[in-house]
């Protein structure tokens, strides 16, 4: 960022996630640590046939407070679930008494938003009737801003609220993207992170692409089949080191690029991959041999996992263990890239490398150095990629000093 301040590091003073394994960080580290899948066959309504799916349980309590209660939608009860677990909305509060509410931001991501919410809008239509129900509000349920307006105001902030879709990458992108608000002077706190929910539009669309996995998802696997769709909520509250509480996890630094290589395709060699993983070292101003942990973008299918595998070999070689986590949580999409990392600050704070789930021996064609068992390792940093249709690439760092 020349001619600017650099963003880094930045402090996660709190974080809070919402998967198929629960509302909360517990959960999602006591299954990363007993290597237990939130991944279930699919009982999501229109699902296509013999699919598994990530679904979150307790959405159904999970109403907005009833002066919000116009936002309601599928996406933004995750984002509240997410709000009510960790005491993430408490810490959210003492940044406002810190900073003041205009000077906390909310940057999120999300690929298809509250579309689940116009699905049923669509269904509710009276027979011969071509407009959708007078009770549909599309701008607080299904518009991509919706989101970050919901957060707003359910938090009670007055910075700016920005929304990111850029596919996969949203989450990530969401994350660098409140780095440079920060660096900018505009905020001093930021919400960053990513929302995604199941919806028809998401499930069938994959399935048209075929490229579902018949089971759950085994990213890296020689027999690999597909991605398994989850839905997630995750959030970070990010602030400047000086006033996060003492101790707490770093964003090191990010990288993103575009390679525009196909619309759903990525590029054979992964050029915009590498590109990626290389700004994300040179912001945080380490090399390679200073990863301890590539948690990799590993969706399962067969074109994506072979790209990222010859990507990272070419930064890393075979010296530095990498794995997907999405057998976990399934792919979240606009979510995943917050999610892990998350999963990236887990792994420093608990000196654990998650091996891919369900994955006996990575694909033998592989040259990186695939992990298929947990090992207990002190790590300083990690590497946490995220990669989307139409060539968006993120990858973020985070660890210590």
């Amino acid at each position: 960022m020349s001619g600017r301040a650099s963003p880094w590091p930045l402090a996660i003073s709190a974080r809070t996630v919402v998967t198929a394994l629960g509302a909360g960080v517990e959960p999602l580290r006591a299954a990363l640590r007993d290597r237990i899948s939130g991944l279930a066959p699919a009982r999501f309504p229109s699902a296509p046939d013999g699919i598994w799916t990530g679904e979150v349980p307790g959405l159904e309590e999970a109403a907005p407070p009833p002066g919000l209660a116009g936002f309601d939608c599928r996406n933004n009860r995750l984002a509240e679930l997410a709000l009510r677990a960790d005491g993430f909305a408490e810490a959210v509060r003492a940044a406002v008494a810190r900073h003041g509410a205009h000077r906390v931001a909310v940057v999120v991501g999300t690929s298809t938003a509250g579309i689940e919410e116009t699905e049923q809008a669509y269904r509710r239509r009276p027979e011969g009737q071509a407009e959708l129900p007078a009770d549909f509000d599309y701008r607080r349920t299904h518009d991509l801003q919706a989101l970050p307006q919901y957060l707003q105001a359910r938090l009670g902030l007055s910075g700016p609220a920005l929304v990111i879709s850029t596919a996969c990458t949203s989450g990530a992108r969401a994350i660098m993207e409140a780095a440079t608000l920060i660096a900018a002077g505009v905020a001093d706190a930021v919400v960053a992170g990513g929302v995604d929910s199941l919806c028809r539009l998401t499930l069938q669309g994959f399935n048209a692409l075929e490229l579902l996995s018949r089971g759950p998802t085994r990213p890296c696997a020689g027999d690999r089949d597909g991605i398994t769709i989850g839905e997630a909520a995750g959030l970070l509250l990010l602030e400047r080191p000086a006033d996060a509480p003492p101790g707490a996890t770093l964003l090191l630094g990010a990288g993103a690029s575009s390679d525009g290589h196909h619309m759903s395709s990525p590029h054979p060699e992964g050029l915009g991959a590498v590109s990626a993983m290389r700004a994300a070292l040179d912001s945080a101003g380490i090399a390679p041999e200073e990863i301890g942990y590539v948690n990799l973008h590993g969706t399962g299918t067969r074109a994506n996992d072979a790209m990222e595998d010859r990507a990272v070999h070419h930064l890393f070689g075979a010296a530095v263990p990498c794995s997907s986590t999405k057998g976990w949580t399934g792919h979240t999409l606009g979510a995943s890239g917050a999610i892990e990392a998350v999963i990236g600050a887990l792994c420093v704070e608990e000196g654990l490398v998650p091996g891919c789930l369900r994955v006996d021996q990575p694909d033998p064609e592989f040259r990186s150095a695939i992990a298929t068992a947990n090992r207990a390792t002190p790590l300083q940093r990690v590497l946490s990629n995220s990669f989307g249709f139409g060539g968006s690439n993120c990858s973020l760092v985070i660890g210590r000093a």
